[in-house]
């Protein structure tokens, strides 16, 4: 018989919203050994992901964009963009500031080699698992889970 993801998720994932302050966030994830955590709305939709490399931006902060100036224009050789959300993810207070927001997640009834396929395929270490409508959230699958799953038979 084929595992889904419902047979090996942990169901009443921790989960945290846009507003919730980044050292509450920080202190969840230190209390609770978890290295992520799904973000959601007030409806309890999935709408990001903060993980433990979103909030490396804080200690490490930085790296101005390279630029090159010519006749004092300045000319950046990267996309200044993506030095502005690197700036926003460095100084944010809240975790809808610093979380991944584009989120990628899995229906519980999906089979446990689907997301063991994707979180291979993205390099991801937990997926947040949704219910059947694709919004709410229901549970969360890591690596672990899986790793569990096998050496169970």
């Amino acid at each position: 018989m084929t595992k889904t993801v419902a047979d090996v998720m942990t169901p009443n994932v921790i989960t945290v919203t846009p507003q919730t302050p980044l050292p509450e966030a920080i202190q969840i994830l230190a209390e609770k050994k978890i290295s992520g955590l799904p973000v959601v709305d007030d409806s309890g939709k999935l709408i990001g992901v903060i993980s433990e490399t979103d909030l490396m931006w804080q200690e490490t902060g930085v790296e101005p964009a390279p630029y090159i100036m010519i006749l004092d224009s300045v000319i950046y050789l990267q996309n200044p963009a993506r030095y502005e959300k690197e700036i926003h993810k460095a100084l944010g207070q809240t975790v809808g500031e610093v979380m991944s927001d584009h989120p990628i997640s899995i229906k519980s009834s999906q089979s446990l080699r689907e997301a063991a396929h994707i979180m291979h395929e993205k390099k991801i270490r937990r997926l947040p698992v949704v219910d059947d409508t694709g919004k709410q959230v229901i549970g969360i699958l890591t690596q672990g889970d899986i790793i569990r799953s096998m050496a169970q038979g």
